[in-house]
């Protein structure tokens, strides 16, 4: 069931150093990349099916070719990995267990689309991580690998730069994330009315998550048909799935799509606990909506079939929760973390949390009514396609989905 595209090397002791990591493959990729034009680079992505692993699931290789071509004007790429998603802890596998396969895939990527500077966005909470990274980069320009040549022979200036975060939330939201990097607040942009590139400093740039950026190297390597051996035709290739909660084994563990949600559960999380029983899995961090017992055993994990049953993939972080779990407790949980990321900006979202979060204590505190469901319920549509960003749109999921699921559980409160 596991497979070994980007986790190859995790379980290599000292993975992260220079020298295990080209021992075990790491820039192996670089010679063929450089007898590609960059064109070529991209197209391969394009037939892999590639798509981006950091929660929204767009195909990378068209957001590629939205770069402009002959621009006198400097390209950017730059890495989210910003990872504040409750229940996500994936990218940070990456930077700990194999950071110089991150530094391969930004050549790769960076060389198809014409960038030489490359911007590492990481949650400032994210230290031991962040150090870690910029060990690797150092590394690598001491080698020669990234500097004004790449591996001290092909002509091509790379330059790569790791900036902490200030810990918000929003910010993982790629257009926050750019104001963020400029040196703003990290306030999401209003969206193009046509498709286009993102602007950095008003530079053409690329946003793309690091498991993303990271599985381009096995792409350009094998080739595209290697990619799409794994998966399914419409969500084809591998993610790093987590299981966090009562399961014997939680962790991260790469997958193929299309594996059944139940059996990754039973098989690699070992199933549940021993006295415990599975009420719900929220699937992909904690923005998608939530699905029951009875749901997670029809639950398939690739895009499609879960935006079939109702829900998302995002990022494949399964939350796992038992029986004995208030799912009132859970949605004022959540609604918590919400209120106070909110970044203010768009007023139905700014108040729309916070509304949420004083009838949930209401409740939690026994002094709901049942029309206060209703009232949750209209505040979610309220906060759905009326802001800037999705941060509204994914409150609404979670929170909907959870009081319209659980609502015996809400109305009990009322009774007691």
């Amino acid at each position: 069931m596991v497979v070994k595209v980007v986790s190859k090397n995790f379980d290599i002791p000292n993975s992260h150093t220079l020298e295990v990591a080209r021992a075990n493959g790491r820039y192996s990729t670089i010679d063929k990349l450089f007898s590609m034009t960059p064109d070529e680079v991209t197209d391969q992505v394009v037939k892999s099916g590639l798509r981006g692993k950091g929660g929204g699931g767009a195909h990378c290789g068209p957001k590629w070719q939205l770069m402009p071509k002959g621009d006198p004007r400097p390209a950017y790429l730059i890495v989210n990995g910003d990872e504040s998603e409750p229940g996500t802890f994936k990218d940070r596998q990456i930077f700990q267990y194999d950071p110089h396969l991150l530094i391969e895939g930004i050549i790769c990527s960076s060389y198809a689309i014409n960038a030489h500077d490359a911007y590492i966005y990481i949650r400032g909470e994210y230290k031991f991580f962040i150090d870690r990274l910029n060990a690797a980069i150092k590394e690598a320009y001491d080698a020669g690998i990234i500097g004004e040549k790449i591996m001290g022979k092909h002509d091509y200036r790379m330059d790569i730069t790791v900036h902490r975060g200030g810990g918000a939330y929003i910010c993982g939201e790629k257009s926050a994330l750019i104001e963020s990097l400029e040196g703003k607040r990290g306030h999401p942009r209003l969206k193009p009315h046509g498709k286009e590139c993102e602007w950095f400093f008003d530079n053409p740039a690329t946003v793309n998550n690091v498991e993303t950026i990271a599985t381009v190297p096995f792409i350009v390597e094998n080739g595209y048909e290697a990619y799409t051996a794994y998966g399914t035709p419409s969500s084809p290739g591998t993610m790093l799935f987590a299981m966090s909660g009562p399961v014997k084994n939680p962790g991260i563990y790469e997958l193929a799509f299309g594996n059944k949600m139940i059996d990754v559960i039973n098989t690699l999380g070992g199933g549940m606990l021993e006295g415990k029983k599975l009420k719900a899995v929220i699937p992909g961090g904690s923005s998608c909506p939530i699905l029951t017992a009875e749901e997670v055993e029809k639950a398939v994990l690739d895009y499609e079939s879960m935006w079939d049953i109702g829900s998302t993939l995002g990022t494949g972080g399964m939350m796992i929760i038992p029986e004995d779990v208030s799912m009132v407790d859970v949605a004022k949980n959540l609604i918590e973390f919400y209120h106070h990321e909110s970044c203010g900006q768009c007023t139905p979202c700014r108040e729309g949390t916070g509304w949420i979060d004083k009838i949930l204590k209401k409740i939690v505190e026994g002094k709901g009514e049942e029309a206060d469901l209703n009232t949750i319920l209209d505040v979610c549509e309220t906060m759905n396609g009326k802001t800037i960003c999705v941060f509204a749109p994914a409150v609404k999921d979670i929170i909907k989905s959870i009081v319209e699921k659980f609502r015996d559980e809400f109305v009990a409160e009322f009774k007691k």
